[in-house]
């Protein structure tokens, strides 16, 4: 029988890791704020403490995201947000990107019918009419619970922006594997690559054009976005790119509710 304890011993050992890998659920009592950013995480709750509901917190991590998160957050882009309210109120709100009214169908193609190499990935051609602002405002502004003014919604991303944040390990292997591709542009080259030494995790990362963007936002709403200063130095970029993204295609943008 002793020769039995130390094996039956080990099994139950070994059991006891296989399930700790796992990871535990996490509950909370009176709300939860889950993103790709812990920065953008917080600005969740924040927004709830305040006052806010699941739509406003969702909206100002939305824009918390465009600063933090690079591959998963935007305001240049576009998205969807589905929902049940508390009221048992559904709806799916859709602020993807649109094409400009000038694209056809051969946009991408050269003068024998070939497509051209990258013009649908990653030149000026491939850019949509951005989504995100047209829609995050407008899920707070329908589904908000009036508590959070704009000015609320806006300030954590503008000081995320402003004052910087320090970038997970994620974010700053991202920058360096891009650096070739960022550093095509100067204005993306002066952000997002340094020449010193390559970025660290913990580094402070600052985006002071992005609080232009966001202040402007916050000050007009959509037409901080859409309209004025914004809204010039999209179009001069798109025809100095070749783009063909115009006044008209951002002012007339419209989210749409879908059924869920």
């Amino acid at each position: 029988m002793k020769l039995l304890r130390l094996p039956i011993s080990i099994f139950i050992f070994l059991a006891s890791l296989v399930h700790s890998s796992h990871p535990l659920p996490v509950y909370g009592k009176n709300g939860m704020v889950v993103s790709t950013s812990r920065h953008a995480s917080q600005v969740g709750i924040d927004i709830l403490k305040k006052g806010g509901n699941a739509v406003d917190a969702a909206a100002a991590v939305g824009f918390a995201l465009a600063v933090t998160s690079s591959s998963n957050g935007n305001i240049g882009g576009g998205g969807f947000m589905v929902a049940r309210l508390a009221d048992g109120t559904t709806f799916t709100l859709d602020y993807r990107e649109m094409a400009p009214a000038k694209a056809h169908r051969d946009m991408y193609l050269d003068k024998k019918g070939n497509p051209i190499k990258g013009a649908s990935i990653t030149s000026y051609l491939a850019s949509g009419v951005p989504g995100s602002v047209d829609g995050l405002l407008k899920a707070w502004r329908d589904h908000g619970s009036g508590n959070i003014s704009l000015k609320q919604l806006l300030a954590p991303a503008i000081k995320l922006a402003e004052k910087g944040y320090d970038l997970s390990y994620y974010e700053a292997d991202r920058f360096n594997n891009s650096k070739n591709r960022l550093s095509l542009h100067p204005a993306t080259k002066r952000i997002f690559t340094r020449d010193d030494r390559p970025w660290e995790m913990g580094d402070i990362f600052m985006q002071k054009d992005l609080a232009k963007t966001l202040k402007r936002i916050a000050k007009k709403g959509r037409d901080g976005f859409y309209m004025g200063t914004t809204a010039d130095l999209f179009v001069a970029e798109m025809e100095n790119g070749g783009g063909w993204i115009t006044y008209d295609d951002l002012k007339n943008y419209e989210s749409k509710y879908r059924e869920p």
